[in-house]
């Protein structure tokens, strides 16, 4: 297995130096799906320039990145300017690593909450739907390879998305918790709720993911245990959130960040397109009614996290990659590196694939899409031969093929562990099929 790894790495850094240096792919840093008003290195150099010419970046409307990362960026411009290309082929790879590195720790996790739960599972439960070391075996060699080799989050480092950090805090955050780091893990996740609005919710998988380990068996939220694991997560969480915010009120002596990057995502000024589901609805919207529908948009985001932390109570790890999902779906500016980080766990679920039901529609949703949402753009925007519409229905096709991927994986895994508590009776085979296709799906998702 360490060959095989060494293999897709020194592959997949060569693929990616080849894929910096070709000048037919240089123009992905002007493409609205790779990057965003927040990601994009463009706006990088120009907050950098007003940085060093004295001037405020967060006066106008133009860089939204926050204090901290503006500083590490300008370090890495200043120091590394002449091989940024292939430092952020470099940063990549280290993000293949982690994810690598976070797939196996969640096999080890799952094995783990498999154990603690097995007494509750069917006395006849079938043992070819037990999990194993088989299981996971290869986790970081194909989670890796399938990162390298995304043409998503290839498209991300070719433009020098700046993703690519927050995406290397969200592993790096995910391999602490599943390995019970409480104290460090909760400072990454406050780190990322930090650059990332959104990422604050993903502290309600986390909080369970450190209960599972300190109670034995189920989940029961009232357990004084559960309350007093779960209220110091959260406050470890908002502890370090805001010794952050104060510490980049102290760099920059003013509040002004929060408007400039918060606000910025929150209010959604900018209407650039993108793969996302705000930019054309609030363009189309009368004024009147934009605060109203901003207030719904962003409640709609967060909204899902409550009845899958009740369903997914004791499948923490599974309950933490769904929500990562659901943020890269809903979030007002998301682009494909969001999709290439959650698409490369995809082996980490192989256990529920038998039971995913629309794995080649969906896939050519994924395929289609990336493929025409180029030529709607440039027909609507440069040939003029088309409207807004043709891009914005791409748009639309591309969230439904995510949200069919992620309710179809939800239902995969629900249906799995139905059937660790309920195998299908021995006798009546004919009848238990039927009842397993027609009904099982009703009674695990009640």
């Amino acid at each position: 297995m360490l060959i095989a790894s060494a293999f897709v790495l020194g592959a997949g850094f060569l693929f990616r130096f080849w894929a910096t240096s070709n000048p037919y792919l240089l123009a992905l840093i002007n493409i609205n799906e790779v990057v965003s008003p927040i990601t994009s290195w463009k706006r990088v150099t120009e907050g950098l320039f007003l940085k060093r010419n004295g001037i405020s970046p967060y006066e106008g409307d133009v860089f939204h990145q926050t204090p901290l990362m503006l500083n590490f960026l300008d370090w890495i411009e200043g120091n590394y300017s002449q091989v940024l290309p292939g430092l952020f082929v470099v940063f990549d790879v280290l993000l293949a690593i982690l994810i690598g590195r976070a797939a196996v720790e969640t096999g080890r996790f799952m094995l783990l909450l498999q154990q603690k739960s097995k007494p509750h599972y069917h006395k006849n439960v079938d043992e070819s739907l037990l999990l194993n070391e088989k299981s996971f075996r290869n986790a970081f060699v194909y989670t890796s390879a399938l990162y390298l080799f995304n043409p998503y989050s290839l498209a991300a480092c070719v433009a020098k998305s700046t993703a690519v950090f927050d995406n290397m805090i969200l592993a790096l955050m995910v391999i602490l918790t599943l390995k019970g780091w409480r104290v460090f893990s909760t400072f990454l996740l406050a780190l990322l709720a930090y650059q990332n609005f959104y990422s604050i919710m993903l502290v309600v998988p986390v909080a369970i993911c450190f209960l599972q380990r300190d109670v034995l068996g189920l989940v029961k939220y009232l357990n004084p245990t559960a309350v007093k694991s779960i209220l110091l997560t959260l406050s470890l969480t908002m502890f370090w959130l805001i010794s952050l915010l104060y510490y980049s009120f102290t760099l920059t002596q003013s509040w002004d960040f929060i408007r400039s990057t918060y606000g910025f995502v929150i209010m959604v000024p900018e209407l650039t397109p993108n793969m996302g589901i705000f930019w054309y609805f609030f363009t189309e919207v009368f004024q009147h009614f934009e605060l109203f529908f901003i207030i719904v948009f962003q409640v709609n985001a967060f909204i899902y996290t409550i009845p899958l932390a009740i369903k997914l109570r004791n499948h923490s790890v599974f309950l933490l990659y769904t929500l990562i999902v659901l943020i890269s779906i809903f979030k007002s500016y998301p682009t494909y590196a969001d999709v290439g980080f959650y698409l490369s766990f995809i082996p980490c679920w192989s256990f529920t694939h038998k039971y995913m039901k629309n794995v080649f529609i969906v896939s050519n949703m994924y395929i289609w899409c990336a493929a025409l949402s180029p030529v709607f753009y440039h027909l609507w925007i440069y040939a003029g031969s088309a409207n807004a519409n043709f891009y914005f229905a791409l748009t639309l096709v591309f969230n439904g093929a995510q949200i069919f991927f992620i309710s179809d994986l939800i239902l995969a895994y629900l249906r799995r562990d139905f059937d660790l508590h309920h195998p299908l009776p021995a006798a009546d085979t004919d009848k238990a099929k039927l009842t397993s296709s027609q009904e099982v799906d009703d009674v695990i998702l009640s």
